[in-house]
């Protein structure tokens, strides 16, 4: 399953050592509708540049032992940015807003003053990604983001050699943080082959923030959570 424009931050990997024990066959899909978490009633607006929130990002220190950052190859080059569509790129997604979904929180939600973000691969494929974005009214951000994720719990696209996926995305039990938090769970499979991206998407302060792991089983909950509350708690800090 190649990458389509709605899983262009969904790596194919797999995350066996972080993940609860999930035996043959076992559903992982989401077993619950997402519900709309409440925004804080007010947010402040943050004073991050993008130098800011990349350092207050996650980093390998927070995250468990084995994962090192993956560079991006076109900044390292100082290559301009590829072409969104090309003649032979057969990629689509159905309902076209539906594409958004774990694309960084700047591209989900316009109107962002600062953003960054990093990524990691572990042992085994493993994955973990994180983001943020820096608004004026972060409130509204994070609301809209929602917006997109509940109408998104089926969908379906090709890849860009034109191979069927579908995706289900529910909610996902997970512990609160920051002002306000969501978390919920895509399930992507193509060609008999599925992957599990679990997310949590936070507002701290004037920033949103989000933090998915992907692989073939789900991450455990427990290490989701950890690094969720690190995530907001470096925000915090960094934008005392």
């Amino acid at each position: 399953m190649k990458a389509t424009r709605a899983t262009a931050a969904l790596p194919l990997l797999a995350l066996p050592l972080l993940t609860a024990c999930v035996g043959d066959g076992e559903d992982t899909a989401p077993s619950s509708a997402l519900t709309t978490v409440a925004a804080p009633t007010a947010t402040t607006a943050s004073s991050l540049d993008d130098a800011g929130l990349r350092s207050a990002l996650l980093d390998v220190a927070d995250l468990p032992v084995g994962f090192a950052p993956v560079a991006d190859p076109v900044d390292d080059l100082g290559l301009p940015p590829a072409a969104e569509t090309s003649e032979s790129d057969r990629s689509s997604t159905d309902p076209a807003a539906c594409a958004d979904v774990l694309a960084p929180i700047a591209d989900q939600s316009p109107g962002a003053t600062a953003r960054a973000t990093s990524r990691f691969s572990g042992p085994d494929f493993t994955s973990i990604d994180t983001d943020a974005a820096a608004y004026p009214d972060a409130a509204a951000a994070f609301t809209a983001v929602q917006t997109t994720l509940t109408a998104c719990s089926e969908y379906s696209g090709t890849d860009a050699d034109g191979v069927d996926v579908t995706y289900r995305l529910g909610g996902l039990d997970q512990a609160p943080v920051g002002d306000a938090s969501t978390a919920f769970r895509l399930t992507t499979t193509s060609e008999g082959f599925t992957m599990v991206s679990d997310t949590v998407i936070a507002v701290v302060g004037g920033v949103v923030v989000q933090v998915t792991a992907t692989g073939q089983d789900p991450i455990d909950p427990a290490v989701l959570s950890d690094l969720a509350r690190t995530a907001a708690d470096n925000l915090r800090s960094g934008d005392s």
